[in-house]
């Protein structure tokens, strides 16, 4: 399969070349907000035949409100549109084979802009060279919800009741935020947790970045970018949500622009409950003994979250940004877990076992951003930017065993963790256009990582704690990546390319406070990349694109330490791991029939040094750990479709399916060789109908098939979330019910069945009511949603 996809790719890179000689006019322009003077995104611009006003082709705008354009006649009308403003309808002199519109100024339309508010209610997909973007709308399901729920909307991801992500299936996907690492993008300890769905403007899934982007995630990259505005003038959008069980919360969105500074800021607190129900079962074929252990429990969160910025515009070509946001969670968790012991099915011993955790999560973030334009190119600039941020985490559990049967004597323990992560990034970028048809980029970043864990576990003992040694440490970890990369593009009027190198080294360290063992690896790694695109017409492209991608271990896979939650089936990392290495390949199709729009895509993955978990049954305690181990080989290959079909005007659906199929290679030990195949397969799908009286409902279906991994099968898992939202006060007052899992049917449930052992694992959350009310005042969700500079 790997020999196949080269050959396409050879191919496609043949036809590309004999087709882009061909003669055209070449169309380019910017368009701005005439009140603003900002560039304006994702404006429509389409070529009209002069006389039959027939398009002959479009697009529509880029981050800096450019446009290019290729069309074989002489004599046609150029239209832009922009939903909010007025349009334009231009006819240019055509003299030769270039034609500059120079810059296109839109002037607001006050009879449109209520439709902005309606336009900005519905999330929307949009497909680009190298990534998808999911524009974030207020999804009826979505209110008050965190950005690991809204993240379960958007194609080609999903996301587990534990909160592991997958970009097509495959974990290792590198979580950014504004296009930079982060602490508050991490999984673990629910970092994102404290982003809710009104803080986000648009979620951005790159399945093959180039070598522009940092090489970590080896599924690929999503990008979480939080709203910012420019809009002149006091702009804002206020939103209350709650909800069953317990689902508080109050958003506050504002900015102010004058006319060298733009000040916004972002305010969230809120209350939130998240029921669990667990069960377990370890057996023991050899002694015909087993374990089963099944209860409930609720994690109570508090959290505030405040973001504040300014945008200081020195000139029109010199910008400088300042922005911090500061977060804290307050953690409650309550659980009781039943353990029953049997022997030939005759029950041994039974008893309860409680846990109480509270736990406070402070996390803050600061970031200085230089940008500068230059006047001999619109599309050169040079931007700076140096980040820091800090999570940390101050945790304290106690566990009590109540007796109910059996001979075992009651004990109670307790945990404690101090948890800190620093992460300075430094981030240059510069882009340099030869012409309009040829671009180098070049640049460097440096992320330095600095983590400390300390863990310690002590048992009630004759009225006294005493510490157990054994299951106490603190655990440090030292992470520095140095990259650096350059980029050169060509982009004609039908045909384009991109290719890149970037190389990055490693210098990793952790230590065992205790013991004094110390791991350290140091490597440097090259990652090339090349993707092209191929338009065939105005609505059918095809896009191709290589990269090669590294997936190092973070904190938790590398810890050896673990948390006494069941202490029957346990998870522990292991420091002695190696980084994963995919060559991903993908060859994908963008059709526009009619009313509705596919993307298809094929790809590829191979990987080395896998990294997957491995269960170790202990035949005399009854006790199952699983740790990460470094493995064999994965070999990935893939079918997906996006899609989008308006079916009439109150009617929509959209959504994915994803089918692939691997065959995974690994000999662990002499005595445990893990050579399979299989396929896995996932869908949503999502429905918008328009009702009378203002009225939208909206339904949205999710479902993922049962796996194979090294040693278990995870089962099937599909759920449903409904939403009814009733507009007012001519659109500005909207209010949301929603229900999230309505059949609670998500879960999270596994089988693992060897030789020696036997073992289950299920866990479920249940569903979720939650009622919103959001007002926009200024310009409301207009400035939220609509034209946007980025940087």
């Amino acid at each position: 399969m790997k020999y196949l996809i080269q050959q396409v790719w050879l191919l496609l890179m043949i036809v590309s070349w004999s087709v882009c000689a061909q003669q055209s006019t070449k169309v380019v322009g910017v368009v701005k907000d005439k009140a603003s003077q900002q560039p304006l995104e994702f404006v429509s611009v389409i070529l009209l035949d002069a006389e039959s006003k027939q398009p002959l082709t479009g697009t529509t705008t880029g981050v800096d409100g450019t446009f290019v354009l290729g069309v074989k006649k002489t004599n046609f009308l150029v239209e832009i549109s922009f939903i909010g403003f007025k349009s334009l309808r231009l006819q240019p002199e055509v003299k030769n084979a270039y034609v500059n519109m120079g810059t296109l100024w839109l002037e607001e339309d006050a009879e449109q802009l209520e439709e902005v508010v309606v336009r900005a209610e519905k999330s929307t997909t949009e497909f680009k060279l190298d990534k998808r973007v999911f524009n974030v709308g207020k999804d009826l399901t979505s209110a008050g919800a965190s950005a690991i729920e809204v993240l379960n909307n958007v194609p080609s991801v999903n996301v587990s009741i534990e909160g592991a992500i997958t970009l097509r299936g495959g974990q290792g996907a590198q979580i950014l935020i504004n296009g930079k690492p982060s602490v508050i993008a991490s999984q673990e300890g629910n970092a994102l947790g404290t982003i809710v769905a009104e803080q986000i403007e648009k979620i951005e899934v790159i399945t093959n970045p180039s070598a522009k982007y940092e090489a970590e995630g080896t599924a690929g990259i999503i990008n979480i970018v939080l709203k910012k505005s420019e809009k002149k003038g006091l702009n804002g959008a206020v939103t209350l949500n709650t909800g069953s069980p317990n689902n508080h919360s109050i958003g506050l969105s504002i900015n102010k622009r004058t006319q060298k500074f733009n000040f916004f800021g972002q305010l969230g607190v809120g209350k939130r409950t998240f029921p669990n129900t667990v069960s377990t079962l370890n057996r023991n074929k050899v002694a015909n003994n087993e374990i089963t252990s099944s209860g409930k429990g609720n994690k109570h969160e508090q959290f505030y979250n405040l973001s504040l910025g300014t945008d200081y515009h020195i000139n029109d070509k010199n910008v400088i940004t300042l922005s911090g946001n500061v977060a804290y969670e307050i953690e409650d968790e309550d659980s009781n877990m039943r353990f029953e012991e049997y022997a030939n099915r005759i029950l041994q011993a039974a008893y309860t076992r409680a846990e109480v955790t509270e736990a406070t999560n402070p996390k803050y973030q600061y970031e200085l951003q230089y940008k500068k334009d230059f006047e001999r190119h619109k599309e050169q600039y040079l931007l700076f930017s140096a980040l820091g941020s800090f999570f940390g985490k101050d945790q304290s559990s106690t566990f009590s065993n109540e007796v109910t049967a059996g001979t075992l004597a009651s004990n109670s323990q307790r945990t404690r963790t101090d948890f800190k992560e620093a992460r300075y990034t430094f981030k240059l970028d510069y882009v340099h256009p030869l012409n309009d048809q040829y671009t180098i980029e070049t640049g460097a970043q440096y992320v330095l990582n600095d983590v400390s864990n300390d863990y310690a576990v002590s048992s009630l003992i004759g009225g006294n704690w005493i510490g157990n040694p054994g299951l106490t440490n603190v655990f440090e970890y030292y992470q520095n990546v140095l990259g650096a990369y350059a980029t050169a593009a060509y982009e004609g009027d039908v045909w384009g390319i991109k290719a890149g190198l970037r190389v990055e080294n490693t210098d990793l360290r952790t230590v065992l406070k205790t013991t004094n063992q110390e791991h350290t690896q140091q490597y440097t790694n090259l990652f090339p990349s090349v993707h092209t695109s191929y338009k065939v017409g105005t609505g059918f492209s095809l896009q191709a694109g290589y990269s090669r991608r590294i997936f190092r271990p973070r904190l938790w896979d590398l810890n050896p330490f673990f948390n006494i939650r069941n202490t029957f089936d346990i998870f522990t990392g292991n420091p002695n791991l190696l980084p994963e290495f995919t060559d991903s390949y993908e060859l994908t199709s963008i059709h526009k029939i009619g009313k509705a729009s596919v993307n298809f895509g094929l790809y590829h993955r191979y990987t080395t040094d896998v990294i997957e978990d491995v269960s170790f049954y202990n035949t005399t305690t009854n006790v199952t750990t699983r740790r990460p181990e470094n493995f064999g080989t994965n070999a990935i290959t893939g079918l997906e479709a996006n899609y989008r079909w308006g079916i009439t005007k109150w009617l929509t659906v959209n959504g994915d399916v994803n089918y692939n199929w691997f065959n995974r290679k690994g000999q662990f030990d002499a005595a445990n060789n893990f050579d399979f195949n299989g396929t896995r397969w996932d869908t949503k799908a999502t429905a918008k109908l328009k009702l009378p009286a203002q009225f939208d409902f909206e339904m949205t279906g999710n479902y993922q098939s049962s796996y194979k991994t090294a040693q278990s099968t995870i089962k099937s898992n599909g759920f449903v979330n409904v939403g009814l939202r009733k507009k007012l006060l001519q659109g500005k007052l909207i209010v949301n019910l929603g229900v999230r899992d309505v059949f609670a049917t998500r879960r999270r449930a596994s089988i693992t069945d060897q030789p020696t052992f036997y073992s289950e694992s299920n866990r479920a959350r249940g569903r979720f009511f939650t009622l919103g009310v959001s007002f926009g005042f200024g310009k409301g969700e207009a400035m939220e949603y609509a034209a946007q500079k980025r940087f």
